[in-house]
């Protein structure tokens, strides 16, 4: 799950309509003409400005970057270092400062060359939000910065005028601190399988669709907290066209093959457990979030399978409903989805 900066206005993580072929994406025929939209997905690199800062000179670096980049400065050194808001009389952030810079020079160094280049993030954002600002044309479309924070901050959040993007979380899967043992413990094999930089684009997606319609379904059962998130992965796939199923889910391509050949042995098993309507946690927890695995489900089962068969709900009301738009599909309840789509997977 994404995080939020304590001072951000935020949406928590994370969308697709899902024609399996080999993990490829699907239903691009009905892409709606986006090329007269304009938007500015050109990502602000906070993180090559900080590090470039003499190590001699941080406290007169960290004011120069506070005029570069005004609408950041306090998220980063307030939500990022956790040391308070910048300004003169701030002793916590002169020692925070220091201690970050120097703890993580050499993590920006050994990433440097992987993330030099991000034009094609750039290009893959442009398609999305050119497609958010078709479907919701009243959202303004944020600035975007990189920044490289300690690994436990977020990938991927919204502030109060950007998109934040922690390059920490895309260093590739096989990247030195996340096969370590402290690594492994923060984030174990199946979310850093994740951490790569095809999934800066959909992160990024993800975060403004939560935060143009907040995630509420807390207080549901579990079946409308399965449609609920599925919507998420349904737009997202509405939003970038192009960009593969293992992306937007996190599944891998087998598991993916596996969820399509199974869905109706999934579908079965809910209910012959008497788990849709349920609101225990644990319960819950067993099918959303995060997981190697789902419990019960044999080991080629994804973590999360919820949020998928929530997707696929989403996919069979919209195959009834095909004038549907997004922003209609939002204000619609979990059950009126349920009741409608009249979902029966083989």
């Amino acid at each position: 799950m994404i995080k939020r900066f304590g001072f951000m206005k935020y949406s928590r993580l994370l969308v697709f309509s899902i024609l399996f072929l080999h993990a490829c994406k699907g239903g691009v025929k009905n892409s709606p003409d986006v090329s007269g939209i304009k938007v500015d997905t050109h990502i602000e690199r906070f993180d090559r400005d900080y590090f470039s800062l003499d190590s001699n000179r941080l406290d007169s670096g960290l004011k120069t970057l506070s005029a570069r980049y005004p609408y950041f400065i306090n998220d980063f050194t307030a939500n990022i270092l956790g040391a308070g808001l910048m300004n003169d009389t701030n002793e916590v952030l002169r020692s925070a400062n220091r201690h970050f810079f120097t703890s993580y020079y050499q993590v920006y160094t050994s990433t440097k060359k992987q993330f030099d280049d991000l034009s094609a993030v750039e290009k893959e954002l442009n398609s999305g939000f050119r497609h958010i600002k078709y479907y919701f044309p009243r959202y303004e479309v944020p600035k975007f910065i990189s920044y490289l924070g300690p690994f436990d901050a977020p990938g991927a959040a919204i502030t109060e005028s950007a998109v934040a993007i922690g390059l920490q979380l895309y260093a590739g899967q096989d990247f030195p601190f996340y096969t370590s043992v402290e690594g492994q413990q923060l984030f174990p094999a199946y979310i850093s399988k994740r951490f790569e930089k095809a999934y800066i684009p959909a992160n990024c997606v993800k975060v403004v669709l939560e935060d143009i319609y907040p995630d509420r379904s807390e207080a549901q059962p579990l079946i409308g907290q399965m449609i609920w998130k599925g919507k998420y992965w349904w737009l997202t796939s509405r939003m970038l066209r192009e960009t593969a199923d293992s992306i937007i889910t996190g599944y891998s391509s087998k598991q993916l093959e596996w969820c399509r050949e199974n869905e109706g042995t999934i579908w079965n098993l809910l209910l012959q457990n008497d788990h849709l309507y349920s609101t225990e946690p644990a319960i819950i927890q067993m099918y959303i979030g995060d997981a190697p695995t789902t419990q019960g489900f044999p080991s080629l089962s994804p973590g999360n399978i919820g949020q998928w068969i929530g997707m696929r709900i989403i996919e069979a009301y919209i195959e009834k409903n095909p004038s549907v738009t997004p922003e209609q599909l939002l204000a619609l309840s979990p059950g009126e989805i349920f009741e409608a789509a009249k979902y029966k997977p083989r």
